[in-house]
Order: structure tokens, then sequence, then C-alpha cells
């Protein structure tokens, strides 16, 4: 998620004024929400000073993944790798459904704003580059990250492909059981025992053919949604400008599930497969 070009600078500029108006936003709420449950009748005089102080922090302070998302950006040379538009496609689904499980391949210069932006719920990232994780909790302790490990080549997506289209990769079932090649089993178990509200595939790197590729990521994650024991998961996949993400997401994530497409990001949103027996791989 790291190794790629950066954006102008007017694109950090925005990503600032948005978390800006993002703490705004939750002051402007918190206050509403406070004014309609004061109650009509004037309290005494203690009972004004009391609701006062006691309504400061909760009005005025920000929080802290927030915080340390503007100090993070307002200090870096550094950008989030997707424009602002393609931002703005997770950004609705998270708006809605935050604070909530956010599950993401990849850690990188974006990390501290997606959890920023599911404050409250638990985001978690999955990374092929250790030293990079080690390297990026020294700077941020606050995030979640776990190693992982790929066993595919670019070079084999033909091959994987073909593999995942067949019957036993269409089965659905905790990914750690299944009997599909493109399954990946090595997370630490409490990735698997979570449902994932969201999943942002933009790992690992697949960009040149002796690299792991996403063909397993966007394989497992559309497996993760189905499997939910009920509702839905929404699935991001970046960089689906490249022939593997391309043909992955539409084949294995189904066109029937597409939401929308905004430049080089897609998200489906993909139902429990449990939660009604006999539903079909794609619809």
């Amino acid at each position: 998620m790291r190794n790629k070009p950066q954006y102008p600078f007017n694109l950090k500029t925005v990503l600032i004024c948005f978390f800006f108006l993002f703490l705004l936003f939750l002051i402007l709420r918190s206050s509403f929400s406070h004014s309609q449950q004061t109650p009509s009748t004037k309290p005494s005089s203690h009972s004004q000073e009391s609701t006062k102080c006691a309504s400061l922090p909760t009005c005025t302070k920000i929080t802290p993944s927030l915080a340390n998302a503007l100090v993070h950006y307002a200090t870096s040379n550094i950008t989030p790798q997707q424009t602002l538009k393609e931002i703005s496609i997770s950004l609705k689904v998270l708006e809605n459904k935050s604070p909530c499980n956010f599950l993401v391949f990849g850690l990188g210069h974006d990390s501290l704003m997606w959890t920023a932006l599911n404050h409250g719920g638990r985001t978690v990232f999955l990374e092929e580059d250790a030293a990079w994780i080690e390297q990026t909790r020294k700077q941020i302790p606050s995030l979640e990250s776990y190693h992982v490990a790929y066993d595919t080549k670019v070079k084999q997506a033909d091959q994987l492909l073909e593999i995942g289209l067949q019957e036993e990769c269409k089965s659905v079932s905790d990914p750690r059981f299944s009997k599909c090649q493109l399954a990946l089993k090595g997370f630490p178990s409490e990735v698997y025992d979570v449902e994932w509200d969201l999943i942002m595939v933009d790992a690992p790197t697949g960009y040149f053919d002796d690299a792991p590729g996403r063909m397993s990521a966007i394989y497992t994650a559309g497996l993760m949604a189905r499997n939910r024991e009920n509702g839905e998961t929404d699935v991001f996949v970046h960089d689906v400008d490249r022939v593997v993400e391309d043909k992955f997401s539409k084949a294995l994530l189904c066109d029937g599930y597409l939401i929308e497409q905004e430049g080089r990001i897609r998200h489906f949103n993909i139902p429990s497969h449990r939660a009604r027996l006999g539903r079909s791989f794609c619809p």
C-alpha cells in the first residue's frame, strides 16, 4: 500500500480540511443532541452549573484517533495512496456503519486515516512486510496490524482464477477449513473470529510477475463476507486498473454484487450465504 506514486500537495490540504470539518460536525452534533435533551423547565442555578461542566468535554473534546490523524497528516509530506474521490467511496459506507469492524489488506500511509474514520470501531491491518510493520508501530503504536505471508505469484494468476471458479472454491466456510487453494489460512485466530463489516483489499504487492498479487486476498475477502452468520459486508478492491484486480474482483466478488466504481476502486456489497442456504456463488 505504500510504494505507489504520491499525489500533489493539494490532496493533503483537502484531507486536512476534511478532518477539521469532520471534527466540526462532531462538535455540532454533540451540541445539538445536548440541547434536544435539555428539559423545557428552567433548572436551578446549581443544576445549570453542573450540566455546563459535565457537557463541556462531550461537546468540545476531540477524539484521540482524530487528533492523531490531524497531527500526523498536518506534519507529514506523504499523502494517502487513494485519490479523494476514491476515498469518498469508502467514507460513505463508514459514515453509515461506523463504529464497525474494518479489515484492511495492507498497512500504508492511509492507515491512520481509516482508523480515525472508524472511531470507536475496530480497524485491523494485514501486511506482508514485517519490517514495515515494526517501523510503523514505532511511529503509530495505536494501529493494530498483523504480518501475513503469501505463497502466490502474479504470474500464476490465470491458473489460480481457473481454480477459484471450481466448485470446491464456491463452497462457503471458514477460510481455515476451506478446501480451496486460494483461501488464506495463516491469519491470527482473532481475524477469523470477527465478522467484518468492511474489507479493503489494497495489498499485497501486485505490480510485477514475482509479486504475491492479490488473488488470494480478493478470494478470502469474498469468502469471509459470504461466511458471516447474517447481514452483509462491503468489500473494496483498489487498483482495479490492473489485470489481476480487475479479473479476480469481477469473477470472485461478482458483477452482481458490484455497487459502484470510482477511478481505481470498486465497491461490492456481499450478503451472508449462511443466512439463506442455497444462494448461488454469484447472483
